[in-house]
């Protein structure tokens, strides 16, 4: 086409596509500057030139071709990250972390958008908003399988993720290591040594070296305690007691398994595949696990708890872990007939797992890193769940045990409270920086 004669937009943004479809975008170019004369407005337009200008590093006519197609379009997600990226390499900080934040709420996904709204926060002194900004960037990236090398990262921006991954390791560290300051004024900081090795082991500034391969935890492996998958009752004083009320606990669950109460699967209700991976039946009946809680992740079933007296007041009264959002588990755990539960591993070895036998009909055990146990009824068996274990009711009739969460007797006091407040702090912040859920 030749651009002397004159041209209606329709023939110059065609043409425009044309030179595009040549890989001739400097001609296309042209066209695009001869459509914006003759459609001041047209939004196309504004956006390839302004990122033609970007490209070449002319941020001034760049940010004001961007301004203008964004004001034309405003919830329009590749104009605000082109718009946010001129900004940024503009030095214009404050905006650019406007326009960045807004194209997120759009496209929460988008983590080049999150990593350059990271280098805006740090240079505008937000040092901790940066950290969050850019583990989130980093997290939903490499759930994506991004970022993982330098062969799954774009070479434009290789550089500044080693940058942002360097910083969050860095910042994690110290955040992390804050917390457990005042724990080291109130015990000195020898008592924490092996709480020191386990958080370098969470970061991954060194490995585990876990004694027993069949041991592994998903979140948080403790150093220095012995790796063993049962442990002996002597340790646990508290169990004669529970075992004692076996009678008075067993005729509370009665009651409620008779009414049906508030029973609900364990692996959720919208566990799905899930399911499938957690549970297998041995028979034609569907595979279930349902539970009655008392307690989970921390939150009391004030409801369970007065329906069942007897077994709530035994269980305020036992050492049972407790960490906000994360523990006591105890429950009423109901496994019908034909059920079997697969090998899966718990998530720290900072606590164990005790299970009291309630009802047990024959053919139904558990097994913990390769070691079978048979329940016996009102017999407690405690266990730690990071070694690989399942459990199985091959019976025709429903199992049930009380299950609840109690320390690792080998941690001390100052390492118990040091790994409540870690975790606790873990959990904040990795809540805080989720990658966003997909659309």
């Amino acid at each position: 086409m030749d651009m002397t004669h004159p041209l209606t937009p329709e023939a110059c943004r065609r043409a425009a596509h044309e030179r595009l479809q040549r890989r001739d975008p400097e001609t296309a170019e042209q066209f695009f500057r001869h459509l914006l004369e003759l459609l001041p407005h047209d939004v196309e337009a504004l956006s390839f030139l302004a990122s033609r200008h970007y490209a070449r590093g002319e941020l001034v006519p760049a940010r004001d071709l961007s301004l203008h197609a964004v004001a034309r379009e405003p919830e329009r997600v590749d104009l605000l990250q082109l718009l946010g990226a001129v900004q940024l390499a503009n030095g214009d900080f404050g905006d650019a972390a406007g326009t960045l934040q807004r194209s997120l709420q759009l496209a929460p996904q988008a983590f080049v958008a999150r990593l350059q709204l990271g280098v805006a926060q740090e240079q505008l002194g937000r040092a901790h908003d940066a950290l969050v900004t850019w583990y989130t960037a980093i997290r939903t990236a490499q759930n994506q399988g991004r970022w993982t090398n330098d062969q799954t990262t774009a070479p434009a921006v290789r550089e500044l993720v080693k940058y942002a991954i360097n910083y969050v390791n860095r910042e994690r560290r110290r955040l992390f290591s804050e917390v457990l300051e005042p724990l080291r004024d109130r015990y000195g900081a020898s008592e924490l040594t092996r709480v020191e090795q386990s958080l370098s082991i969470y970061l991954g500034e060194q490995p585990a070296n876990i004694p027993d391969a069949r041991q592994q935890p998903k979140f948080l492996y403790f150093a220095g305690v012995p790796s063993q998958p049962y442990y002996e009752r002597s340790r646990f004083p508290w169990l004669e007691a529970l075992e004692q009320a076996t009678g008075d606990i067993r005729g509370e669950l009665e009651e409620q398994l008779g009414a049906a109460r508030d029973l609900e699967p364990f692996l959720g209700t919208s566990a799905g595949p899930a399911t499938g991976e957690m549970l297998k039946s041995w028979g034609k009946d569907e595979a279930a696990w349902d539970a009655y809680f008392f307690y989970r992740h921390g939150k009391r079933y004030d409801d369970h708890c007065a329906a069942c007296p007897i077994t709530a007041g035994i269980l305020d009264r036992l050492p049972l872990v407790r960490i906000r959002d994360h523990a006591p588990e105890t429950l009423f755990s109901v496994l019908r007939p034909g059920t079997h539960i697969l090998p899966h591993r718990g998530v720290t070895n900072t606590r164990l797992v005790t299970h009291l036998p309630l009802i047990v009909p024959d053919h139904c055990a558990i097994n913990v890193g390769g070691q079978e146990h048979v329940w016996q009824p009102g017999k407690c068996v405690t266990f730690d769940d990071t070694f690989l274990h399942e459990a199985w009711n091959r019976s025709g009739e429903t199992r049930v045990v009380l299950i609840l969460d109690s320390w690792n007797p080998d941690l001390s006091e100052a390492e118990r409270a040091a790994v409540t407040d870690l975790v606790e702090a873990i959990s904040d912040f990795n809540d805080a920086t989720a990658p966003p859920a997909q659309a």
